[in-house]
C-alpha cells in the first residue's frame, strides 16, 4: 500500500517539469490525484495513466479555482506549483511584469488555500487534517540571485504565506510547507535558455551557478513533494525546504 492511499491531491502547472513529475509521484504512492493546467494539451500525456484525472485550470481565476476545489471528492494534499520566472533587476522591472508574477506566483495560491482550507478543516472527522505545498525558490529570502528582481520577491512572499498559514491552522490539523528548488531543468527553464542569442552559453552559466555542477532534474524535487505530502512529515509545518544542489550553502 502506498503511503498516500485513500487520499486526493490537487496540483496546479502538473502538465510539465516538477508540477507532471510530482503529480506522477503522488499517484505513484497511492493518492488520486486531480492534475490541472491552463494548457489542456499538455495533459494529454496523461492518457491511460491510472489515479489522476486531469482538468483544466487558469489559477488566474479565482472563481475557476473555487469550481474545481468544490467538484473534488475530498481534498487532502494540495501543491501549488504554478508560477512564472522574470528576468531583470529593479531598474528593469515593469509594472505590468510585477502585477502578472505577484498574480501567478502569490495570489494564485493564496486563492487554492482558500479554497481548499475549509474543506481540509472538515477532514479526519472534523478534527481537521490537510498538507498544503507552495512553491516557492533558493532565489527568494533564502538567497539573492542577480537578474531575478520580480522573481525572488514573490519567491519570497511566498515563503512568508506558508509561515502565516502553517501559523494560524497549526492547531487544527492543517500542515503548510513550502519547496525551494534550485535550478531545474524544466521545459520552462529551456524556454528562457532558448529565449538567449547563445543558448549554449546561457545553459553553461545556469550549470556554473550550481555547486554540484549540474541542474536539478524535475524526478528529484517530486520526491520532497511526496515526503511533505504524507504522514512522513506529520510533525513538519511552516518550513521552507531547499533542494538547491549547495546554493545556499
Amino acid at each position: 500500500m502506498g503511503r498516500l492511499e485513500g487520499r486526493t491531491a490537487l496540483v496546479t502547472a502538473a502538465g510539465q517539469g516538477i508540477g507532471r513529475a510530482s503529480a506522477l509521484a503522488l499517484a505513484a504512492e497511492g493518492a488520486q490525484v486531480w492534475a490541472t493546467d491552463v494548457n489542456p494539451r499538455l495533459l494529454d500525456a496523461y492518457d491511460g495513466i491510472a489515479r489522476i484525472r486531469c482538468v483544466q485550470l487558469d489559477v488566474l481565476d479565482r472563481d475557476a479555482i473555487t469550481r474545481v476545489v468544490a467538484a473534488m471528492p475530498a481534498i487532502d494534499i494540495l501543491f501549488n506549483c504554478a508560477g512564472f520566472v522574470h528576468g531583470g533587476s529593479v531598474l528593469q522591472a515593469t509594472d505590468e511584469e510585477w502585477n502578472f508574477a505577484l498574480n501567478l506566483n502569490v495570489r494564485s495560491q493564496y486563492w487554492a488555500i482558500q479554497a481548499a482550507l475549509p474543506r481540509m478543516l472538515l477532514n479526519d472527522g472534523g478534527q481537521g487534517k490537510g498538507s498544503i505545498i507552495n512553491m516557492s525558490s533558493v532565489c527568494s529570502s533564502i538567497k539573492g540571485l542577480p537578474n531575478r528582481f520580480i522573481y525572488g520577491t514573490t519567491k519570497a512572499a511566498v515563503i512568508g504565506l506558508t509561515k502565516s498559514v502553517a501559523a494560524d491552522y497549526v492547531a487544527n490539523g492543517i500542515r503548510c510547507n513550502a519547496i525551494c528548488p534550485g535550478t531545474v531543468d524544466t521545459p520552462s527553464l529551456q524556454g528562457r535558455i532558448n529565449a538567449n542569442a547563445d543558448p549554449e552559453a546561457a545553459r553553461r552559466n545556469f550549470v556554473a551557478r550550481q555547486p554540484m555542477g549540474r541542474l536539478a532534474k524535475p524526478e528529484e524535487i517530486a520526491p520532497l513533494v511526496v515526503f511533505l505530502a504524507s504522514d512522513e512529515s506529520a510533525f513538519v509545518t511552516g518550513q521552507a525546504y531547499t533542494a538547491d544542489g549547495g546554493i545556499s550553502i
